[in-house]
């Protein structure tokens, strides 16, 4: 099998543009006109690459890489080998996310799976959908009565878009997503198998069974929200169901009925958000974590991976465990129980 790549590589850029794009200066002796056409690991890279050095940990392999150039931390420039170019800053990380999204442009947003634009022929688009110029809906895409969808949109391939639905402009909807009961915004992306706007898990308990309580709320989802893979938003039972601008949640999340999270916000995968819970702005929440409902945690907060949630969280606080506390308390029960156990192995003394 021949080797092939998703990504081909461009006319690139030299050293001088890349730094003056990502604020970076040019490491001594570095030639300005050097072209970089891709980026790859310390141990792939190859003369035209650019690569990035963050951690003593990669020492042995910056010593042997073969890289056009480094994109180094201030802090780092002594351990780099004599005469390696290199684009200098002072956080690494940022800079060669930048770097990486001005050499590959088209990796940054999910394009059309048939790589054609426009509206196939083969999507069942209701005759009262308004769509704006510049619309692309894939094959077998359903478009119901109502929906308004802003220019620059894709629609993927086996997508549902259910009656009265408003998607933003310049939005990725990703193939076999279902999409009720929502209001989009702009630069949204839902990747595959994304499922918003089904009614959420209530039930009233009654002498003769459960009974379906009703959801009558909608999702809406602001601008520059990105969703992950196969993740479940459900739509509020008497209030809307929220996601502030900018907020990412990663695949396999799950956020239940009348949850509003804030603006800039991270949700990391196989999080649980159960219904009626508030999440301020720039919250973080590791994977794994259970959140229990009616919950409020504050602006800035971060929640620790595999923890579980019971209680309020303060503003900016740092908790982890189960039942989920500060970080600090959290450390010592570990340490005392660490110690308490590694006590009751210990031989015991006896009396002479």
């Amino acid at each position: 099998m021949h080797e092939s790549t998703f990504f081909p590589r461009g006319d690139g850029l030299t050293l001088g543009e890349l730094a003056s794009l990502i604020g970076a200066s040019l490491g001594e002796g570095t030639d300005p006109g050097l072209l970089i056409t891709g980026v790859a690991a310390l141990a792939e890279a190859g003369p035209q690459d650019l690569s990035f050095f963050d951690s003593k940990r990669y020492r042995a392999e910056l010593a042997e890489t073969r890289a056009g150039c480094i994109l180094v931390a201030r802090k780092n420039v002594r351990l780099l080998p004599a005469g390696m170019p290199a684009l200098v800053t002072e956080n690494s990380a940022i800079a060669f996310t930048a770097a990486g999204r001005a050499l590959f442009p088209d990796a940054v947003l999910p394009t059309a799976a048939s790589g054609l634009t426009g509206l196939s022929p083969r999507a069942d688009i209701h005759a009262d959908a308004r769509l704006e110029g510049d619309v692309t809906v894939e094959a077998f895409a359903v478009i119901g009565p109502g929906v308004e969808i802003g220019r620059g949109t894709i629609v993927g391939a086996g997508a549902v878009i259910g009656a009265g639905c408003r998607i933003g402009r310049n939005c990725r909807i990703g193939s076999n997503v279902t999409l009720t009961h929502a209001l989009i915004g702009d630069r949204v992306i839902l990747h595959p198998g994304v499922r918003i706007g089904q009614d959420g898990f209530g039930y009233t308990a009654s002498p003769t069974g459960l009974v379906k309580a009703v959801q009558i709320g909608r999702v809406i989802i602001q601008d520059d929200v990105e969703v992950g893979a196969n993740t479940t938003i459900d739509r509020g039972g008497v209030r809307d169901t929220v996601i502030g601008e900018g907020t990412k949640v990663d695949n396999q999340v799950q956020i239940a009925h009348n949850v509003r999270i804030g603006r800039h916000c991270v949700i990391v995968a196989q999080v649980g958000i159960s219904g009626s819970t508030t999440l301020g702005d720039g919250v973080m929440i590791g994977g794994q974590t259970g959140i229990n409902g009616h919950l409020t945690i504050a602006d800035g907060a971060q929640i620790a991976a595999v923890s579980s949630v019971a209680g309020d969280v303060p503003r900016g606080a740092r908790w982890g465990g189960t039942p989920a506390k500060p970080v600090r308390d959290w450390f010592r029960e570990i340490t005392t129980l660490s110690e308490l156990a590694q006590r009751g192995r210990s031989p015991r003394k006896t009396d002479e």
